[in-house]
């Protein structure tokens, strides 16, 4: 066994948080050219796709800077998840019902619309917690991805 092994092996909780991640990316990219809800308020067209396009480089960052176990990554993935949690909450509380309705097309069950964002930010803060309590996963102490 080398010293450099432990380099090589990944702990299987950061393979699962560079896959969860990557699935992030993927769901971010798919919203492209949809509204998109943004802090309390719905954007769509160019608006939409530009918010979706910045959404997208920053999960990309994320999933490489995971795959790199970059310690920068690391203070970003507790800012973002922390913005999620915002955003989630603001959008909860600041766009009304009727206009979701209207965006959407079809009536919207308000307490599933509750419960579902609140589960979805508990989430983010038990992911927060979980990247928070394993920082050592993080070793690569280079400021740049490349």
């Amino acid at each position: 066994m080398h010293e450099d092994d432990d380099e090589v092996r990944r702990p299987l909780g950061l393979v699962l948080l560079t896959g969860l991640y990557g699935f992030f990316l993927v769901l971010t990219l798919t919203s492209f050219g949809n509204p998109f809800p943004f802090l309390g308020k719905i954007y769509m067209g160019s608006a939409a796709k530009v918010i979706v396009f910045i959404e997208g480089i920053v999960s990309l960052y994320l999933v490489l800077g995971l795959m790199k176990r970059q310690v920068l990554t690391w203070y970003f993935l507790l800012g973002y998840n922390l913005f999620e949690i915002v955003n989630i909450i603001v959008n909860l509380n600041f766009i009304p019902i009727a206009e979701l309705e209207r965006v959407i097309g079809e009536r919207i069950d308000h307490e599933a619309l509750v419960v579902n964002n609140i589960a979805s930010a508990l989430a983010f803060l038990l992911l927060t917690q979980y990247i928070y309590r394993h920082k050592h996963f993080f070793t690569n102490r280079q400021k740049y991805l490349f």
